[in-house]
Parts: structure tokens; sequence; C-alpha cells
């Protein structure tokens, strides 16, 4: 008996944005499997970042289709707030309001959107909070929070609407080294869990310890992607090899090599 197709929770296709004149992504085929752990890696300016926005349309394509769980949100008639429910997304920055307490900020999203009873949302922030590891922070308001604290109330915020993807665009990235761990401690735990997660991110062994997949990309194109560990590893493109050398030692990096 066939085994049953089950949608991709992501699917990218002929993905180009372009800001004016510079075009930003130029053609990008993309697609991330339920519970599947996508790194996305790459120099500052290949796109990263902009094809992370256009996956939950922060950022709207200039051509091509995004289907998140078979929903096409490109489509000019989509219900996008609704669709977007369902896609988790973790910034650099935490965006945590500075007046709310951590509580408060993990349900203020689900009682505005969700529009879920106040004793249930407080519930459903105080499970998420322990998820990752500040459910003794409860009361803490950000400016009491290390980075890496505010870092993991904004994954609990995003965890509490139950989303069927989570999408971070290199949430250490802001971080002093030492609060670094923590963030990604929580990330792994996620993978764990079976979260569909499409990650960019410069934490390298991350990638090829934790994603199932890493796609390298530069210049708005997807130059090569695979097994995590055999593309951070062992990369058969030149372009790939020579960015892996200049963030795993730099100190080897010739003055001037792209």
């Amino acid at each position: 008996m066939t085994e049953p197709q089950t949608a991709p929770a992501v699917e990218v296709a002929g993905l180009r944005k372009s800001f004016g004149d510079l075009e930003v992504l130029r053609g990008i085929d993309l697609t991330v499997a339920p519970g599947e752990v996508v790194c996305v890696i790459g120099p500052s300016g290949s796109g990263k970042s902009t094809l992370l926005r256009c996956m939950n349309l922060l950022e709207r394509p200039t051509a091509g289709t995004v289907r998140v769980g078979g929903a096409d949100i490109t489509d000019r008639d989509a219900d996008i707030d609704a669709i977007r429910r369902g896609i988790g997304m973790v910034f650099q920055q935490f965006n945590l309001f500075p007046h709310l307490n951590a509580l408060a900020n993990v349900t203020i999203a689900q009682r505005r959107v969700l529009r879920r009873a106040p004793a249930e949302a407080e519930r459903v922030a105080r499970e998420n909070l322990e998820r990752v590891g500040l459910a003794d922070k409860a009361d803490a308001y950000p400016a009491q929070l290390s980075g890496g604290q505010q870092q993991r109330v904004a994954i609990a915020r995003a965890l509490a609407m139950d989303p069927s993807v989570m999408l971070f665009d290199e949430p250490t990235s802001a971080l002093d080294p030492e609060l670094v761990g923590d963030v990604l401690g929580v990330m792994r735990k996620l993978a764990g869990e079976g979260m569909t997660m499409v990650v960019v991110t410069h934490e390298m062994s991350f990638a090829r310890e934790v994603a199932d997949r890493a796609v390298f990309m530069d210049g708005g194109v997807i130059v090569e992607e695979g097994p995590a560990a055999r593309v951070v590893g062992e990369p058969r493109e030149e372009r790939t090899r020579t960015f892996l050398r200049r963030v795993l030692d730099p100190a080897s990096a010739v003055p001037g090599e792209e």
C-alpha cells in the first residue's frame, strides 16, 4: 500500500524579490518537509533574511509563489492574517514590549489575535516560558533580563501561538557570545520535538549538528544544498568552501578573498 503523500510545510517556487533596481532574490526554489530543520547560511547581503521575510509575507515577492501548509500566501485573495498565525517568527532583535513583563509579552498576541480567554492565555504563556527555561522570570520586565533571556521570551511568545512552522532570522546575532548557548539550546530542544524550522544563522556548529539540511545562498540564489553535515563539513562548491573557510577560520582568510 502506497504511503499517503504529506504536503510540504513550506514550498517556495521561482521566488524573486527586487527593491527598485536591486534584485535580491533571483529565482529561489525551496521545499521544507514537516518536522524538518533547514539552516540557511551565506554571506551578508546574499538574500537570506529577505527569503525568510517573504515566507510570511513581511516582504511581498516580486514574482514566484510561497505555500505554507499547502496554502498559497502569495495569492492576492489569501487570508494572510489567518495563514500567518501558523508561522512563528523570531527576529535578530527581540521586539518585546518594554512596559510589559515576560508573562504579558507572551499573552498579548494570544488574546488579541487568537482571542483566547485571559486564563487560557496565561496558562499557555506559563507553559511556554517553562519550555524555554524561564518559568521563574514571568514577572520580570525586559530591562531586567539578559539579551539571551529576552530572546527566549520572544521564542516563547512565538510558540504560544501554536505555529506549524518557526522561522528564525539570525536569532543569536545580537547576543553576547556567552549568551548564545542558551538560545541555541532551546532551538535544539524544539528540533528534537519535531518542530518545523527554517533558521538563518551564522552558527555553523548548530547547522551541522542540528539541521537536517543546509542551504548556502549567495547573490540571491541557492548555490548549494544538501544534508547539513555534508554541506558544512564537505561542501562541493568552491564558493561554499570559501565562505566556510572565512567563517570557521577567519585568520586563514586571504585579504580581498570573496
